[in-house]
């Protein structure tokens, strides 16, 4: 019998952790049908006929969020045989509140109690069998990032799902609450059934006014008519409002029940631990200080102390194979052009991208600690004052900071804003943050400019990006996009010391994203590149590549650069196939130039830019519009080509003006 689980849980409960637990490494990334929100998926380990599905991090089952709507869709339309529920043991009274409306569905379901040795070493507990019996679901104590309890959680699960177990209890409420359930219950009792939603859900929807709900019941007027006066009753009688009223029904049982299974004596150690650090991280005048000088160390280390020699010794490597490669092809007789194309082309091109794998990886290795140590979610919060300056929120700092990944999924995530002026506008602002492809262009600059001050002109290219962003903002707020932005709540998670598997897998993730555009759409872009740098327009191979048609298109465009300082025709044709892929501006500049190793490189980039219009170009390359892919995402995400077009004009604008103030005032000054 072939078993679907969902895994349903709290932001920051430790979701990832136990889903790489369940699934090791048989697990493939998509989106959930009709949206762009992120699906997980995988095969449970030693279990083939078990699969789990990775839900968004929630916090309740009501239709606000992208990720709520995810995953009411999913366990009402896909019909999973079991619920995974994974509750954090130090925070439990709230992520409970979830739990009660998971129980609600009538799947069966299971109660993955996790962080259960943070509880036990600060000397609290909690009482399994007793906490099962009061939800009716079975409850597995777990640590998800120590590895402990899982097999067992395995276990349960697939027998609770083999065998149909659904909870045993549904009914959490009293007083007026339980009233107006229970007789909107015996009204749409039919309609329930004939939608397939399950009743007791269906029932306490209603009381939340829950529109979605309502359609798909499609009431009659006189039941909801009827339902209408339950709830006014059941509101004048407690005197608050209808989801204020079915929170403190909730609560109510949630605190009856932690009070008799959770012995607590004090708080974990972790979050005493946390809130002293927390006194400094995220302090009014030392937050922001405290990020940028960790991203200024994080620079360093990735781009001086360990990246610079990791990656000379990628490139050595890459020159080693080629000239193998070369000498391979020229003792067996290979034609002139072939050559050209397989050494100075692929080789060149694709090899150039490939030596800046090691920094690629090292930069998501650093990030990733932050992510899963719980600072990241401290960065948001001290953002949000700032953000809500430029008229934003600081749940727009996820996707801009996603942005320093790639813009696309960066993009998509604004999808979770609830706000339709907050999307739009995080969306046009979110490319200003330099992305990881754009990673080698910076890496090829700076070697050949900059080598004694790596950290600083890295940290400098994405303290201007974020810049433009706010002056972009500041000006938006007040013109394309009036209004306020909308209220800004997150969790705190308490710092823990972050998985060495989940970090490892983001590592291994990124690299293979990087090898497969690597090997897909920068491989066909060189060689397109090599073909037109290669023939004029009379498809005759020429021997000077100014003569190319590349050049022919490079040099029409090549005056609008002039103000900023570079005018060679290379530099602007290495920006046009930047736009396929900014890892393409480094390929098309190796073909272009005829380098072989990184240090003819810096010796050929030396005659096209001085120090200083190499510092404009940076600045134009990390402002300017993003990827098709990037672009296409926008479109999808706005919903005409309007929006996404308006938006690429005016990342491209930006990035004009910021590359010309900098070329002419570093004039002045030089």
């Amino acid at each position: 019998m072939k078993l679907l689980f969902a895994l349903a849980g709290n932001q920051n409960s430790g979701k990832t952790t136990l889903f790489n637990r369940l699934t090791g490494s048989n697990q493939h990334v998509g989106n959930f049908p009709g949206v762009t929100v992120e699906k997980k998926e995988g095969q449970v380990k030693k279990h083939p006929e078990a699969s789990v599905v990775d839900l968004p991090g929630i916090y309740s089952l009501s239709p606000y969020t992208s990720e709520e709507i995810v995953t009411r869709d999913f366990v009402l339309k896909e019909h999973p045989n079991g619920i995974i529920n994974i509750v954090d043991a130090t925070n439990i009274e709230r992520n409970l509140y979830l739990s009660l409306q998971l129980i609600e569905l009538g799947i069966p379901m299971v109660i993955a109690l996790n962080m259960m040795d943070e509880v036990r070493a600060s000397g609290n507990s909690i009482d399994i069998a007793k906490l099962s019996d009061e939800l009716g679901v079975p409850v597995v104590p777990i640590s998800a990032g120590k590895n402990e309890g899982i097999d067992e959680l395995i276990e349960v699960a697939i027998r609770t799902a083999s065998q149909g177990k659904k909870p045993l209890k549904y009914d959490f409420c009293d007083g007026e609450v339980h009233k107006a359930i229970h007789a909107i219950a015996h009204i749409i009792v039919d309609q329930a059934k004939e939608a397939g939603i399950p009743l007791r859900f269906a029932a306490t929807k209603l009381v939340e006014g829950d529109e979605p709900t309502q359609e798909l019941l499609k009431l009659d007027e006189d039941q909801q008519h009827i339902i209408e006066h339950i709830i006014e009753d059941m509101q004048n009688e407690l005197g608050t409002d209808r989801e204020a009223a079915l929170a403190d029904m909730r609560y109510t049982f949630i605190e009856r029940v932690c009070g008799g299974c959770v012995t607590k004596h004090q708080e974990t150690r972790e979050q005493v631990r946390s809130e002293k650090i927390d006194k400094i991280l995220t302090s009014k005048y030392w937050g922001i200080p405290i990020f940028l000088g960790i991203m200024l160390l994080i620079f360093y280390l990735t781009f001086t102390l360990l990246g610079a020699p990791l990656q000379e010794l990628m490139d050595k490597g890459i020159t080693a194979l080629t000239d193998l490669t070369a000498k391979g092809m020229a003792y067996v007789g290979i034609s002139d052009w072939l050559q050209s194309l397989v050494i100075d082309g692929i080789f060149a091109g694709v090899g150039s991208v490939l030596s800046f794998l090691p920094i690629i990886v090292l930069l998501f290795f650093f990030l990733s600690l932050l992510e899963d140590s719980g600072y990241m979610a401290r960065v948001a919060f001290v953002m949000d004052k700032l953000l809500r300056k430029i008229g934003l929120s600081g749940r727009s700092f996820v996707p801009m900071l996603i942005g320093f990944g790639c813009s696309v999924p960066a993009i998509m995530s604004a999808r979770t804003l609830s706000s339709e002026r907050d999307r739009k506008m995080t969306i046009l602002l979110t490319p200003f943050m330099s992305c990881s492809a754009k990673l080698p262009i910076y890496g090829m600059i700076i070697m050949a400019f900059f080598p004694h001050h790596r950290a600083l002109i890295m940290m400098s290219v994405y303290v201007i990006g974020i810049l433009v962003a706010i002056l972009s903002g500041l000006l938006l707020k007040s013109t394309v996009f009036k209004g306020n932005p909308i209220p800004f709540v997150m969790e705190l998670p308490a710092y823990r010391i972050p998985s060495p598997r989940s970090v490892l897998m983001l590592m291994w993730e990124k690299a293979k994203d990087f090898l497969r555009k690597a090997f897909t759409i920068i491989f066909v872009a060189t060689i397109v590149i090599w073909f037109l740098q290669s023939f004029d327009i009379r498809l005759n191979m020429v021997a000077d590549s100014s003569q190319s048609i590349l050049a022919s298109i490079g040099s029409l465009i090549a005056p609008l650069f002039v103000p900023l300082g570079f005018a060679d025709w290379r530099a602007s044709t290495a920006l046009l196939t930047g736009i396929t892929a900014k890892e393409s501006v480094v390929s098309t500049l190796t073909i272009l130039t005829g380098a072989s190793t990184d240090a003819q490189l810096s010796q050929v980039l030396a005659t096209i830019f001085t120090p200083l219009s190499a510092y404009s170009f940076l600045v134009f390359t990390v402002l300017y519009m993003p990827c098709v892919a990037a672009f296409a995402a926008s479109k999808r995400e706005l919903g005409s080509w309007k929006g996404a077009i308006f938006t690429a004009l005016y990342q491209t604008g930006a990035a004009y003006v910021m590359a010309l103030v900098v070329y002419q005032i570093g004039r002045l000054i030089v």
